[in-house]
């Protein structure tokens, strides 16, 4: 009887070995598929904001997303038609986003940036550049770069860059407690 305990108990230890393996990180995974101003200020807040409470962030942005990593001083040569109009109808860095409900023909974003600013609230520049401070990690999705024509030539510098797969999100995504798509 006495080794079918043994036998149990080795049973119990190995699965909580497991489940503590795959149990999550104090980690935020974040997709940023939205290039719209309003929707990239909340992803930014909440990963600065996860950051400051020692949280691990990882962003991943793709798509529409990804033309506010682009720089605005900077270009790249060699693009095709296709690209050179991808790259001339998106808007090119965090300054040219617009907002998604009430742009009304660019008043509105510029309304709300000059609310932000009375209000004290951090840009969307500032947000940037403390979340590279705090240790945000930005992945940039490879193939949304490939299909819009972008070249990592043109995209901002950020000292947690990475240029990634859909694979690393998921990986990230696995072990992070939460997971939000912006």
């Amino acid at each position: 009887m006495s080794q079918e305990i043994e036998n149990q108990v080795k049973l119990l230890e190995a699965q909580l070995k497991q489940l503590q393996e795959r149990q999550a990180k104090d980690q935020v995974s974040i997709i940023v598929f939205s290039g719209d101003l309003d929707k990239v200020l909340a992803a930014m807040i909440i990963a600065t904001g996860a950051r400051a409470m020692d949280m691990e962030v990882k962003m991943f942005f793709t798509f529409w997303g990804t033309s506010m990593l682009r720089d605005k001083n900077k270009t790249a040569k060699g693009k095709d038609f296709m690209s050179k109009m991808f790259g001339m109808m998106l808007p090119k860095g965090s300054t040219k986003l617009k907002l998604s409900k009430m742009n009304m023909g660019g008043m509105g974003t510029d309304m709300m940036k000059n609310l932000m600013k009375k209000k004290h609230v951090a840009s969307l520049e500032e947000l940037i550049e403390t979340a590279g401070e705090l240790g945000v990690e930005i992945n940039i999705c490879q193939m949304s770069m490939d299909l819009m024509g972008f070249k990592k030539e043109e995209m901002i510098d950020y000292p947690h860059l990475k240029y990634v797969g859909v694979g690393t999100y998921l990986s990230d995504a696995d072990e992070s407690r939460v997971q939000l798509f912006i």
